[in-house]
């Protein structure tokens, strides 16, 4: 609708895979199946402030992000240098799917959390870059995470069909909803809280978005 549409940010030359947005700068950050990060501030003439990938090596400062190779990468913004790179503890002999679907920071903790094909939810310091904590979360490839704005619980959605919700200190589950019906093997594509009320939201591949209270 052209009445609702303010702007179109054009320079990527592939899917758009993801978007964070930081309010304290008003910028905001896109990934995408060219390779790039690129870093957007969206009233100005021209948008895009810089290009990050994997070659260039909650703190506004810095970004996180997960490559195809199975690694996650802490970025400074102003340098755009790699500040932390993550060591994700793989079992000596174990075949494992590293690929990563989606990583998140805690709000309030020094902590990033990756959401696995493998089935894992896995908790890294993002001052060591060491990993703290792994689990297998679901019964299927783990799709999304949201932390919800006072960094206590943990939301997780999968391709087995549900959402999930965690307590982040304890790491166990303590809600589990089936929320969408699967689809060509696919099911929950993304979750997520509202910044102030007691709801929580999830778009699958049946087509559906859903709002929990």
């Amino acid at each position: 609708e052209p009445n609702v549409l303010a702007g179109t940010l054009i320079a990527h030359t592939d899917a758009v895979w993801g978007l964070a947005y930081s309010g304290v700068k008003n910028h905001l950050l896109s990934c995408s199946a060219d390779g790039t990060i690129r870093l957007w501030n969206p009233p100005e003439k021209i948008p895009c402030i810089c290009t990050y990938n994997g070659e260039k090596g909650c703190d506004p400062a810095h970004m996180v992000a997960s490559f195809n190779t199975g690694s996650t990468v802490i970025y400074d913004l102003e340098t755009s240098q790699s500040v932390v790179m993550f060591s994700s503890q793989v079992e000596s002999g174990v075949q494992s799917n590293n690929h990563i679907n989606k990583v998140v920071s805690h709000p309030t903790l020094p902590v990033t959390i990756t959401a696995h094909e493998d089935r894992h939810i896995k908790f890294f310091d993002n001052k060591t870059g060491k990993m703290i904590h792994s689990m297998v979360a679901h019964l299927d490839a783990v799709t999304n995470l949201a932390v919800d704005p006072n960094g206590i619980y943990l939301m997780s959605g999968s391709h087995d069909c549900s959402i999930r919700l965690w307590n982040l200190d304890s790491k166990t589950c303590v809600q589990e909803i089936t929320a969408h019906r699967k689809k060509l093997d696919e099911s929950i594509y993304d979750v997520a809280f509202h910044p102030s009320k007691a709801y929580i939201a999830s778009a699958g591949a049946d087509a559906l978005a859903k709002v929990f209270v």
